[in-house]
């Protein structure tokens, strides 16, 4: 299991959709791809924009499908992270 500590990469506020990318590209993907489960600690992460959770995994769940999250886990979202995490998983599913 790999562990990203988000706060200490985009601070308080997640809006940095470069930083997702990077984020996704080298730590996510190579994890997954290693069949490590994943977890996102947004601890100290007060918000975050839906275009940051979109980069962030939206490629990830149309890469591997929406099963994929089954080795991933969103850890310490307070409330307004956890909605813009499900309104991105949702709109990922709607595509499929």
């Amino acid at each position: 299991m790999i562990e990203i500590r988000l706060s200490p990469i985009v601070g308080d506020f997640a809006e940095n959709k470069d930083l997702a990318r990077e984020i996704r590209n080298s730590r996510i993907i190579p994890a997954l791809e290693a069949k490590e489960d994943v977890v996102l600690d947004f601890e100290g992460v007060e918000s975050a924009t839906q275009s940051f959770i979109h980069a962030l995994v939206s490629e990830v769940i149309r890469k591997y499908g929406i099963e994929v999250l089954d080795a991933m886990a969103f850890r310490n979202c307070n409330e307004t992270v956890k909605k813009i995490i499900s309104i991105v998983v949702d709109y990922m599913q709607e595509t499929d």
